[in-house]
């Protein structure tokens, strides 16, 4: 049941190319303008880029989190998935599989040419890469707990950033402190452990509470 709701959600999401692509040309606009703004010095490009690799990648994906659910509560499918007799938490995780895999990791994939505008050096593009790898998998699922409680609210996307970006800040603060120190040539194992950790955790327990808060909001 898992691959067949993920198998699903992707053939719908690729009859709905554009809302898959505003959250990238969103990420790629942001990187691109702060080398116009304030420069091409290399230096404080490369100084300032942890921080604006990381605040555009969170933005883009609070900006495709609304549709997680969205399109399902709106056509009436959602109550039919709390029926299903598959566990609602594998159902969910599934369709967070999915979102990561349109949203995230073109994130992953595009961070070489991140590297590039913002003048990164190979080391330092290896912690991005690291960081948006174990990072932007928890930004999901945390982000879906925030989406399952405001699903059935209008001009829920308010609600919803005011909700998760609290809980986004760890990830934000040692996704930035590794490349920062991969930018210093100082080891990052302990940063991506601290990520992989939060990885872990998400995955276990969010997946439960998106389930629970669900229930919640449709019921």
């Amino acid at each position: 049941m898992f691959f067949t709701v993920l198998r699903r959600e992707l053939s719908i999401a690729c009859r709905k190319g554009l809302e898959i692509i505003n959250p990238l040309w969103f990420f790629l606009i942001v990187i691109t303008l702060f080398p116009l703004g304030i420069g091409a010095d290399p230096q404080l490009l490369a100084r300032i880029a942890p921080g604006i690799i990381w605040v555009a990648a969170l933005l883009a994906s609070l900006l495709s989190l609304e549709r997680l659910l969205r399109d399902d509560f709106l056509d009436g499918s959602l109550e039919q998935l709390l029926l299903l007799p598959t566990p609602l938490p594998l159902t969910l995780l599934a369709k967070v599989t999915a979102h990561w895999l349109l949203t995230g990791l073109p994130l992953l994939l595009l961070s070489p040419l991140v590297a590039l505008l913002l003048s990164l050096d190979i080391n330092t593009w290896q912690a991005v890469a690291l960081s948006l790898l174990l990072g932007t998998p928890t930004l999901g699922l945390i982000g879906a707990i925030g989406v399952a409680l405001t699903v059935g609210l209008r001009k829920g996307g308010v609600l919803l950033s005011l909700l998760v970006l609290p809980l986004y800040i760890p990830v934000l603060i040692f996704a930035t402190a590794a490349i920062d120190a991969a930018a210093m040539g100082m080891p990052i194992d302990g940063y991506l452990a601290i990520l992989a950790a939060m990885l872990a955790g998400s995955l276990t327990l969010a997946p439960f509470a998106t389930a629970a808060a669900l229930r919640i909001s449709v019921n």
